[in-house]
């Protein structure tokens, strides 16, 4: 095993459509337990595929849970969207949620891209490089509140005039990911802006693209592109009937990015994802969850990247 596949970490994205509290909570005891590093939330209103169910739980909510239920994982989130919440509310959140996990929250935040629940509840959704420009400001409200003692922004969408966040976070910095994948905008607002970069569901051979896309990002903004984590997001199916009972009807849209067959399969897998940069595997399930492939996933595959 080279020794850029040895350091890899891995997590758990487990989605908050279709389960309860209590599901999530005993879901995340599980993960912790096994040994895994990382759990997140998501941040929709209505479930994260075209069925048009509105049976999801709530970001903000489920991360607070998420981080009182938990005692040694990180508490991330992939991703808030910068159009449900004013970058303000969004900092003092994270904010008051790093004090509750002591020390153990990383905000992801994105443009968001879920139109029907925009619609549904009357949020404007404009064009991407509207949305974009929106995510670029809403970085550098956040990270001024969360760092700075007295913020002041004069943007396009967003404006603080001697702005305060108190408490600040127990982290002295508080990583901030960026999710997505545009290379033109999207890898540079990560490049110029974040600590982190998250991606799912797509194919090794991709995911190396879009890393080269986003070191090239980092040069031209005079970062080192090794101060930038990169994670992906990849789903985890032993066979075909789990894929599509978990993803229905995206199910072959995501395929590309699904570790499936054996362990050394899925173990060859991960390296390809490690060679081409990712440091982080978050396994991004949805509900029905099967504890029992997260133990099995833990003691097969696990082991390799000790």
């Amino acid at each position: 095993m080279s020794t850029t596949a040895s350091r890899v970490q891995f997590g758990v994205h487990a989605g908050l459509q279709n389960t309860s509290l209590d599901e999530l909570r005993a879901l995340w005891r599980h993960v912790e337990d096994l040994g895994f590093e990382w759990i997140s939330v998501w941040d929709h209103f209505y479930a994260a595929d075209a069925s048009g169910s509105a049976v999801c739980l709530e970001a903000v909510a489920t991360h607070a849970a998420l981080a009182a239920e938990t005692s040694r994982v990180r508490c991330g989130s992939l991703v808030y969207s910068i159009g449900y919440r004013h970058p303000a509310v969004l900092a003092n959140t994270m904010a008051t949620l790093d004090q509750l996990a002591r020390g153990r929250v990383t905000l992801g935040l994105g443009a968001g891209w879920h139109q029907t629940e925009y619609e549904a509840y009357g949020i404007p959704f404009p064009p991407a490089s509207v949305r974009l420009r929106q995510l670029d400001e809403g970085l550098q409200c956040v990270r001024g509140l969360l760092t700075q003692e007295v913020t002041t922004f004069e943007g396009e969408f967003f404006t603080l005039r001697d702005a305060r966040c108190e408490p600040k976070p127990v982290q002295e910095r508080l990583p901030i990911w960026v999710g997505g994948g545009g290379e033109k905008v999207t890898l540079r607002i990560a490049a110029r802006h974040a600590d982190g970069w998250n991606l799912p569901f797509i194919a090794p051979e991709t995911y190396a693209h879009k890393v080269k896309v986003l070191h090239e990002h980092c040069e031209r903004e005079g970062r080192d592109p090794a101060s930038l984590t990169k994670s992906v997001n990849v789903g985890l199916a032993f066979s075909d009937d789990d894929l599509r009972e978990q993803f229905s009807t995206m199910a072959e849209w995501v395929r590309p990015g699904v570790l499936t067959g054996n362990a050394q399969e899925m173990v060859d897998r991960i390296g390809q994802y490690t060679e081409a940069g990712a440091t982080w595997v978050i396994l991004a399930l949805r509900a029905p969850f099967h504890p029992d492939h997260l133990a099995r996933f833990a003691s097969e595959v696990l082991p390799a990247f000790a």
